[in-house]
């Protein structure tokens, strides 16, 4: 059986697509989509990719939003330091013990995101 063998992006619409875009760049590091073939894309470091549909009424992100992203990183406490010290506000911390630690901000658009630390 063929199958899909990664995530080729992530695609959803936004109020601000460019501004939106630079705070990703910003404060998580990820490069905005090239325009053109002169333009470094995000590469991903490779890991672990979980894909998980949740019950239309889970309460682990809003019930306004379709969905969450969630980044692996390398170092959970550096980088939530540097998004505090941007006035990026963190709204929930936990490990989840033989996973990892998570942390929960938004973007300026109310987008949650999960930032995971793998054990």
């Amino acid at each position: 059986m063929q199958k899909a063998i990664g995530i080729g992006g992530v695609f959803f619409r936004a109020k601000d697509p460019e501004t939106l875009g630079e705070w990703y760049e910003t404060h998580l590091g990820i490069n905005k989509a090239p325009k053109d073939m002169e333009a470094t894309p995000w590469i991903s470091e490779s890991g672990v990719t979980v894909f998980a549909p949740f019950s239309e009424t889970t309460d682990y992100f809003p019930e306004d939003r379709q969905f969450m992203l969630n980044f692996r990183v390398a170092d959970l406490d550096a980088l939530l330091d540097h998004l505090r010290e941007a006035g990026v506000e963190v709204t929930r911390e936990e490990t989840m013990e033989g996973i990892g630690r998570f942390a929960r901000i938004h973007d300026p658009e109310g987008n949650p995101i999960e930032l995971w630390q793998p054990e």
